[in-house]
């Protein structure tokens, strides 16, 4: 009885929620962490079919699976879509692990997970001390929450532009910050132009801005990245009458969906991070570049951009 106690103990002392399931796939155990995570207490669901809330989970449902990072080799994670027992969702992050005798024989099964916001913290540039970078921010992150759960559930593909303006860290040096926010207006006001009705746009970092753009393929979101680019460059600047030639680097990331429905990157944050490093490698490569996701390593130079007038 001792050792019972103290493997409940041990369970319930997890940080992550552990469902383990019978050979028929009754749950006969559930521990605290999953009782709050899901409003659900272990005396809902011992013995007991799952609710309907919890079927992606308890039945393992192939719900939004992903090409989830390997935790040490066991198990692959990924994402489902479950509902609180409140009602309001609860997206986590599940890893399945089967549970066999010392014969090998399957006897049940085990289910780690915890809440998807923990691996969802969405990259941005700094916003420093500006309210204006920090509602921009706000707004876009909701935006793209919204997009995102909306193409988990069979929605419109989207893909988006992570954009950093070459000349603003130089710019903000030498001129200081009043000059390099003049700047950033013209920059915005250059890229709306190429903006369709759909597409969302906002500041993203001090110096950065974010597109969220309504296409099908990578293709056509570099495509779009193309447009704009030229457009940034058309932007006329000038301070204390010189005029200074604009340039942006931009980090394409497209959400692909896999053959069975899911959705190709394992989170949100994923997605983001693709578009801040391939904006990082524009950077690095000189500026005035755009740079596809992984597999795609290849930074346009200024020549391959389209310019407005080539539009």
């Amino acid at each position: 009885m001792e050792r019972i106690e103290l493997l409940e103990a041990a369970l319930d002392s997890l940080p992550d929620g552990l469902a383990v399931l019978g050979r028929g796939g009754e749950t006969v155990c559930w521990n605290q962490a999953a009782e709050a995570i899901t409003g659900f207490a272990a005396i809902d669901l011992l013995g007991r079919p799952a609710p309907e809330a919890l079927k992606p989970l308890l039945d393992g449902a192939p719900a939004a699976e992903t090409a989830a990072e390997d935790m040490g080799g066991v198990g692959r994670w990924r994402m489902l879509q479950l509902r609180h027992k409140l009602g309001h969702a609860a997206p986590v992050i599940g890893l399945e692990l089967t549970l066999r005798d010392g014969l090998g024989s399957r006897i049940g099964r085990a289910v780690l997970f915890h809440p998807a916001e923990r691996l969802d913290a969405l990259p941005h540039g700094e916003a420093g001390d500006s309210r204006v970078v920090a509602a921009s921010q706000q707004e876009l992150e909701e935006q793209l929450r919204q997009k995102f759960e909306d193409f988990l559930d069979g929605g419109s593909p989207f893909g988006v532009l992570w954009i950093g303006v070459d000349q603003a860290s130089e710019l903000r040096r030498t001129h200081g910050a009043g000059a390099c926010e003049a700047m950033l207006a013209k920059v915005e006001h250059a890229l709306q132009q190429g903006l369709r009705p759909v597409d969302e746009m906002g500041r993203w970092g001090t110096d950065e801005f974010l597109v969220i753009a309504h296409e099908r393929t990578e293709e056509m979101l570099a495509a779009h990245a193309r447009t704009l680019a030229g457009l940034a460059r058309t932007a006329d600047f000038r301070w204390w009458g010189d005029r200074v030639q604009l340039t942006v680097s931009i980090g394409v990331s497209q959400a692909e969906r896999g053959e069975s429905g899911s959705a190709g990157v394992q989170t949100l944050a994923q997605l983001l991070q693709r578009a801040q490093e391939g904006m990082e490698a524009s950077i690095h490569a000189g500026g005035n570049c755009i740079t596809p996701p992984p597999g795609g390593k290849t930074c346009l130079p200024s020549s391959a951009l389209s310019s407005y007038s080539e539009q």
